[in-house]
């Protein structure tokens, strides 16, 4: 290839070698140079990351043919998503691991704002990308993370209700019949559970709000023998320490023993116990440095029981730990966790614990900034899963690098070099167009 003209550095044979590693997934050797071709492209430095833009870049003599080579990858050839992250897990880890052990499993998803209503899965939706209702797709994500590094493990399309049940559209974007509407917590809980079921070194599950808020998403951790670390909103409903709903009356009629609540017996919400808590109470906590500075905020921690749908239990559920976060010249608070950490944990672990989210967002600015995960211009489902996939399996070789060399290497550090595009190559259409889909 023309992409660089001179010898492979040590940099450049780690990244042979890691591609090799990747290539048993591709399942067929007629897709083993296009994998490989694929992630070097994404890797190359170049703003726009889309089949035809790489193909230039990769082949300047060759661009139709290797268009067509790449667009066939990505777009039409039946390999497994899963079998492929699935080795970037076995090779990354390793990697990752060899300096500091797995401390957490993160939920989070990320949107990708889209014009045009015929690319799968595109809605009028919350997009955290712009922060407010947009035209966009959305995808769920697991990640595992150590103290300095993350990747993603699991990554799948949220399919909103009306596209679920729409055949006609389904069988244009090509989406799987096992496919069904699930939310986006059930969609996390399902990835947790195949995370467990092979063996991923366990970590504290982490969440934002959209996550901890449902009762059901929390309890299936529960059962699955993870603890947690979850945001929280203001109005949920808890009992304090100490406290705790009471039984049903004896001699009523009722399916189950449940437990109940009366006028004089109430929970309290997340916002009402914080501003019930002494000064005292409430500690200043500096969890990590920051760009600029040390990062740092006024918190509290107590134990309650949560209570949302108690009176459908006959046990009311355990104590966990509630972390408030109220920082100064603030009215009111402006975070809450609920937490199965242990009951001696300290207060300055549970808050890196409950803020250790900031790094996938770190991943998504990489992986949106540098590698082009939501350049894809197709409309399928298999196209847009595949070019995540890839996006994932070529991050996992920066996060191995990083964890070779601390500080981190960016992205644009790597030593790979892009041939010039010819002068008189222009991609078919605008980028405003392109992403009309």
């Amino acid at each position: 290839m023309s992409a660089t003209s001179s010898a492979p550095g040590a940099q450049q044979q780690r990244f042979a070698a890691y591609l090799d590693s990747l290539a048993q997934a591709a399942q067929h050797a007629d897709r083993v140079e296009p994998l490989k071709s694929y992630c070097k492209g994404l890797l190359l430095p170049g703003e726009r990351k889309s089949v035809e833009p790489m193909a230039a870049r990769l082949a300047p003599d060759h661009v139709r043919q290797t268009h067509q080579s790449l667009h066939h990858l990505v777009a039409d050839a039946r390999w497994s998503d899963e079998a492929l992250l699935e080795q970037v897990r076995h090779t990354v880890l390793p990697a990752m691991q060899r300096n500091e052990p797995v401390i957490a499993w993160m939920v989070d998803d990320t949107g990708f704002p889209k014009k045009g209503t015929h690319s799968v899965g595109v809605a009028r939706q919350y997009c955290g990308q712009v922060g407010k209702q947009e035209n966009c797709q959305v995808a769920v994500s697991l990640s595992i993370a150590t103290e300095r590094a993350s990747l993603p493990i699991a990554w799948r399309l949220y399919l909103p209700k009306e596209w679920a049940e729409d055949k006609e559209r389904r069988e244009k974007t090509g989406v799987p019949p096992e496919i069904s509407f699930q939310t986006k917590p059930q969609i996390a809980l399902e990835q947790i559970r195949k995370a467990v079921a092979v063996g991923v070194p366990v970590g504290s599950v982490l969440g934002d709000a959209a996550y901890g808020d449902d009762t059901k998403f929390r309890e299936g951790i529960s059962e699955l023998k993870l603890r947690y670390t979850v945001g929280v909103r203001g109005p949920t409903t808890v009992w304090p320490s100490g406290k705790a709903p009471l039984p049903a009356k004896p001699g009523k009629r009722r399916p189950a023993k449940c437990l109940r609540r009366d006028k004089n017996h109430q929970p309290v919400s997340l916002k009402q116990l914080a501003e019930s808590l002494p000064p005292q109470e409430w500690k200043t906590v500096t969890w990590r440095e920051g760009s600029k500075k040390k990062l740092r905020s006024r918190f509290a921690a107590t134990r309650v029981r949560p209570a949302h749908r108690d009176f459908k239990r006959s046990e009311p559920h355990p104590e966990e730990w509630l972390l408030l976060e109220w920082p100064k010249g603030e009215r009111e608070p402006t975070k809450y966790w609920f937490s199965t950490e242990p009951a001696d944990i300290s207060r300055r672990e549970l808050v890196k614990l409950a803020k250790h989210r900031w790094i996938i967002e770190r991943d998504y600015e990489e992986l949106k900034q540098e590698l082009g995960l939501g350049h894809y211009e197709g409309r399928g489902w298999r196209g847009f899963h595949h070019h995540a996939t890839l996006c994932i399996a070529a991050y996992g070789f920066l996060i191995a690098e990083r964890s070779r060399f601390f500080p981190s290497a960016r992205a644009e550090r790597l030593e790979l070099r892009a041939a010039k595009l010819p002068s008189e190559f222009k991609p078919r259409g605008s980028p405003r167009t392109r992403r009309a889909s």
